[in-house]
């Protein structure tokens, strides 16, 4: 878990990390600095709570979703640098063997 958020501290503008810092308990009524989040978060109590830990779930899964896809693009790139390196070291012992043939004649 800590290495998720090492990943993603980044994504997350320093300002607004600060911001949601002091705003107080998330989904325990609206906050200060106007816009509540919308009437169930302004209202508080235990569905402003729960609103917040659907919303906390939502944008997990899509970071969990995003890595997916990052690791399995990286995975494909190495495949296919790998298949890229044993085509060139194919194509420079075709080379090879043909200028031996030019050198013998």
């Amino acid at each position: 878990m800590q290495s998720l958020r090492k990943t993603t501290a980044w994504m997350i503008p320093s300002g607004m990390r600060i911001a949601r810092m002091s705003a107080g308990e998330m989904g325990s009524g609206a906050g200060k600095g106007g816009g509540g989040g919308g009437s169930i978060r302004e209202a508080g109590g235990s569905f402003g709570k729960m609103e917040v830990a659907h919303e906390e779930e939502y944008f997990y899964k899509q970071r969990q979703e995003q890595l997916a896809k990052l690791k399995k693009q990286a995975i494909n790139q190495e495949d296919f640098h790998s298949e890229s390196i044993k085509h060139h070291e194919e194509a420079i012992a075709r080379h090879k063997k043909a200028i031996e043939q030019l050198k013998k004649h």
